[in-house]
């Protein structure tokens, strides 16, 4: 992992010498907002969820993509019903899903300039985004790094009281490229928000290996048919990253630690 983030910074280092010394380099695609709106549902669940944002109050944000979304879904089967793992957590806590399958760091950063931050002043947010980064569009590492920045930088500016949490991307089986930039993107946000006294960073890595390989039994891809690579955490998957985080949530609601007992 060190290897990888020397290699990410020394790229990062060289761009920013490029750049004192001539025009700065163009923004990558991952920092540009990009729509989906010509895709009927993602302009459907768009609309759905800005009448959302203001039919009732909002106090807790969860930020990303089909991972995000998956809290909306009830099984069959078991290993894909969210919903009472939601419940549980957030369900008495004004909590909005704002994931959108599919999504990158542009189509979210789209989504945060074109109304579903606006008007709006939650308590905590929670960002996990980057993963569509590593599949159809293949950007690499040091290009999501600035589009998460991006990401950030947009929430800070927008929404300036809201504690954030910034997870860490997930393991998954996808290929050798993809998992040499999960590693790379990782240690990179660990470094440049792993001090940062606005961004809560936790990395969920641990949660979802077990002996230095992504845990299969924790997804639910590998139980579709055909199988999948594993990418999306199953049930008891999303429940163990729900209990890891919830003391840092309840801290930033500034109410009761669901993990604790009355």
């Amino acid at each position: 992992m060190m290897m990888y983030r020397r290699s990410l910074l020394l790229t990062f280092a060289g761009a920013a010498l490029i750049a004192g010394a001539g025009p700065a380099p163009p923004t990558p695609m991952a920092a540009t907002p990009i729509s989906r709106m010509d895709l009927p549902w993602w302009k459907a669940r768009h609309e759905a969820v800005l009448h959302r944002l203001h039919e009732k109050p909002v106090d807790l944000l969860f930020i990303g993509d089909s991972i995000t979304e998956n809290w909306e879904r009830h099984g069959p089967p078991p290993q894909m019903d969210f919903q009472p793992v939601w419940q549980h957590f957030y369900g008495d806590r004004n909590a909005v899903n704002l994931g959108f399958k599919g999504d990158s760091t542009a189509h979210l950063l789209w989504r945060l300039r074109n109304g579903e931050i606006d008007g709006i002043t939650p308590k905590a947010a929670v960002i996990l985004i980057g993963a569509n980064n590593f599949g159809r569009v293949h950007w690499s590492a040091a290009d999501t790094l600035v589009g998460i920045e991006a990401v950030v930088a947009e929430l800070r500016r927008r929404l300036p009281s809201t504690k954030l949490l910034l997870i860490s991307v997930l393991p998954s089986e996808r290929s050798a490229w993809v998992d040499e930039n999960t590693l790379a993107i990782n240690a990179a946000l660990a470094e440049r928000y792993g001090q940062d006294g606005d961004v809560t960073w936790f990395d969920a890595t641990r949660l979802f290996t077990k002996d230095g390989h992504t845990d299969r039994s924790l997804y639910y891809d590998p139980t579709l048919t055909p199988p999948e690579p594993t990418l999306h955490p199953d049930r008891r998957g999303m429940e163990k990253l729900a209990i890891a985080i919830e003391p840092i949530i309840a801290g930033m609601m500034r109410d009761r630690n669901k993990m604790l007992r009355n």
